[in-house]
């Protein structure tokens, strides 16, 4: 994803944590962006998100997402893993789970 800012892209590491929506949220410097909007090609400074969830939680992770986002149509995508540690997918798994963080 991105963010406007890093107000709010702190705001929505928050929340996905908070919430068990994502084990682990990175937001990078900010950066430019150039895209087509409305017709129009348009730099913008942004900041970049990635968030660590399971396909299982993506729809309930978009929902939150977009109620929160300043974007009138934010970037969420989502990259497969297609291969990774075992400990460190145990841990991901573990962390999206509201019971294993009491």
């Amino acid at each position: 994803m991105t963010a406007a800012d890093a107000a709010e892209a702190a705001r929505l590491a928050e929340m996905l944590i908070g919430a068990h929506l994502a084990a682990c949220v990175q937001i990078s410097q900010p950066m430019s962006s150039v895209f087509r909007w409305k017709g129009t090609i348009t730099w913008q400074n942004e900041v970049l998100i990635v968030a660590k969830t399971e396909r299982s939680r993506f729809e309930e992770f978009e929902r939150e997402v977009r109620a929160l986002h300043s974007y009138v149509t934010p970037e969420i995508i989502a990259l497969p893993i297609t291969a990774g540690s075992a400990p460190y997918l145990k841990w991901l798994s573990a962390s999206l789970n509201p019971q294993s963080s009491k």
